[in-house]
C-alpha cells in the first residue's frame, strides 16, 4: 500500500518453531483495521484499506488499494495484496505474499513464498521485457528480503525503543517480485495525533529509496525516486513493540503523494495504552 501501481509495486529454525508453540487461548491477539486516503498534490486519487492480525508472534494482513476521488476520473485500476509470516525478537520473518491489481488493462499479480528471511520462489505478471541495462536479479538479492506488506511491521525488541530514534533505525531490503530495493529510515522526531482512531505519539521516520536490482539505472523514474524526499510517521498497532504506518508522504514530479489514516481501530491487549 505504499503507493499505486502506476508507483511501483530450509526449515524453520527449532528456536522459531519453540516460539510458536504456543495455544491458541494462550496468545495474546491484537488487531488493526484501517481506512487510508491517497492524495497526490492534494487531490484525493485513491482510497486504501489495512486489516492486520496478530496472534502470539503469527502475523496475517491484507490491504486492498481503489480509485477514489479525482482519481476515478483518471483510473479504473485497483488491487490488494495479503501477507502471512512470524515476528521473532524484532525481525520479520515472512512466509507467503500474493498480490493482484490491474492498471492500464494489464492484470499484474506476485505470488511469493519466503522463509528465514529469504525469498525461496517468485511467480509474476507480467515479465519485465528483456534489457541488457536492466541490473539482473540473482539469488545474493532474494538473501534476507522480505515482502513490500510485511515490510509495513515494525518490531522493536523493547517496548521503551518504539518512541525513540531506535524505532526508525532500520533498513527494509524489499523484493516485490519485479525489483529488489531498501528503504533506509533515519529519526526525525515525535509527534502527537488525534481524532482518527489513534491518540498518540506518532514516530517520525526520514525515508530513502535505494535502488539495489530489477531496475534500469538510466531511467528517470529511478534517478527522481532514488533523490525524492519521502517521510513515514509510525504508530504502535497495539502492541508497544510492534508499529505500523500512519502516515507515507513522497514527493514526486506531480506533487506530493499522501498515503495517511483517516480511520484506524485498534483492539487487543495493550491497545488501551497505545490509544492514550
Amino acid at each position: 500500500m505504499f503507493g499505486l501501481t502506476s508507483l511501483g509495486r530450509l526449515v524453520v529454525l527449532p528456536m522459531l518453531a519453540g516460539a510458536l508453540l504456543v495455544s491458541p487461548a494462550e496468545a495474546k491477539k491484537n488487531s488493526v483495521g484501517g481506512v487510508y486516503a491517497i492524495s497526490l498534490a492534494g487531490f484525493k486519487i485513491g482510497r486504501g484499506t489495512l486489516s492486520l492480525v496478530m496472534q502470539g508472534n503469527a502475523y496475517s494482513a491484507k490491504v486492498t488499494v481503489a480509485p477514489a476521488g479525482i482519481g476515478t476520473l483518471f483510473s479504473t485500476g485497483k488491487g490488494g495484496a495479503e501477507a502471512s509470516g512470524w515476528l521473532v525478537g524484532s525481525k520479520v520473518v515472512p512466509s507467503k505474499y500474493r498480490m493482484a491489481s490491474q492498471a492500464a488493462n494489464l492484470d499484474f499479480y506476485v505470488n511469493l513464498t519466503q522463509g528465514s528471511r529469504n525469498i525461496r520462489s517468485a511467480e509474476v505478471a507480467p515479465q519485465f521485457k528483456p534489457n541488457p541495462e536492466r541490473i539482473k536479479i540473482t539469488k545474493r538479492h532474494k538473501r534476507g528480503a522480505i515482502d513490500p506488506l510485511s515490510a509495513a511491521l515494525m518490531p522493536v525488541r523493547r517496548a521503551k525503543d518504539s518512541f525513540g530514534p531506535k524505532a526508525c533505525s532500520r533498513n527494509l531490503p524489499i523484493f516485490d517480485g519485479w525489483t529488489r530495493f531498501d528503504i533506509k529510515l533515519s529519526y526525525a522526531g515525535t509527534k502527537e495525533v488525534s481524532g482518527r482512531g489513534y491518540n498518540g505519539m506518532v514516530v517520525v521516520c526520514k525515508a530513502k529509496w535505494v535502488p539495489v536490482a530489477g531496475h534500469r539505472p538510466s531511467k528517470p523514474s529511478v534517478k527522481y525516486m532514488a533523490r525524492a524526499n519521502m517521510e513515514v510517521w509510525i504508530a504502535p498497532m497495539g502492541r508497544e513493540n510492534v508499529l505500523i504506518p500512519y502516515r507515507i508522504a513522497i514527493d514526486t514530479k506531480n506533487g506530493r503523494l499522501l498515503v495517511e489514516a483517516s480511520k484506524l481501530d485498534i483492539e487487543g491487549a495493550g491497545s488501551d495504552q497505545a490509544s492514550r
